[in-house]
């Protein structure tokens, strides 16, 4: 089963989904990206999405701010790319600003330590769910299933168990697996 990929109507499209995405971001966005953008407005398949992410957050800086830029230039150069940050960028910079005013007189309070404690939780669920979607677009994967549920193990092993910094964990883990997923790839060109 193929999935047709959409294209954004124009730069306001763009600005329009990218506004929504982060107005349901609290905590941040990566939980529903994937949703809206395969899902909902199927700009990418879900191989195509986790490609992209891959891609993403090998880049400096956060992962859906790349993204972000990655499909507006892929859509419309460095216009699409503009406009598609300042969707992802405006709503939530404003709320914030207003939200750290409000909380500078409430910071005190302990429903507010409450909440934001219960908001902590809700958030690591999130991620959890999200990471649990991606796992569907290994199916196909050159390096086999096995393979990538190894280096999937060995990285939260690293990461989670062993708190390894991060700069450590991507040489002990990510580049051996991005070494092992490029000889997969060119052996998979070979054959075919």
């Amino acid at each position: 089963m193929t999935q047709t990929v959409q294209r954004p109507g124009n730069c306001w499209d763009l600005f329009v989904t990218f506004t929504w995405m982060a107005m349901q971001g609290f905590g941040g966005v990566q939980a529903v990206v994937q949703r809206i953008l395969v899902d909902q407005k199927q700009w990418l398949t879900p191989k195509g999405f986790l490609e992209d992410w891959s891609v993403a957050q090998t880049l400096p800086g956060p992962h859906v701010v790349n993204l972000t830029l990655i499909l507006g230039d892929r859509y419309f150069g460095l216009k699409g790319a503009f406009c598609a940050i300042a969707g992802l960028m405006l709503a939530p910079c404003t709320l914030v600003l207003c939200f750290a005013a409000l909380y500078q007189g409430m910071h005190d309070m302990p429903a507010v330590r409450s909440m934001l404690h219960a908001m902590g939780c809700v958030v690591s669920g999130m991620i959890m769910g999200n990471a649990l979607r991606l796992l569907a677009g290994l199916k196909g994967n050159p390096m086999g299933l096995q393979v990538c549920y190894a280096f999937l193990a060995a990285g939260f092993v690293v990461v989670a168990l062993w708190r390894i910094p991060l700069a450590l964990a991507w040489l002990s883990v990510g580049l051996p697996s991005s070494v092992w997923a490029w000889r997969c790839l060119v052996r998979q060109q070979g054959d075919a």
